[in-house]
């Protein structure tokens, strides 16, 4: 779905932006665009946001786990 009409940024964009490396709304909004134009888009882009961090700091931290 499109969260930034004025940027043309969708959820899925946001999502990629994070598996590539952002950990914040600000480095997403860097990348995207998303919540710099009008800004009714920022609060639905820093919960997507937020929820993929933590989706990404979970794998990573599954991926760190082995058995002893």
């Amino acid at each position: 779905m499109y969260v930034c009409i004025c940027k043309g940024v969708s959820d899925r964009r946001i999502r990629q932006v994070v598996e590539e490396g952002a950990r914040s709304w600000r480095e997403v909004q860097d990348e995207t665009g998303c919540g710099t134009q009008c800004g009714k888009c920022a609060c639905v882009g820093k919960s997507l946001t937020r929820e993929a961090v933590k989706e990404e700091l979970l794998l990573s931290g599954a991926e760190l786990a082995y058995a002893v």
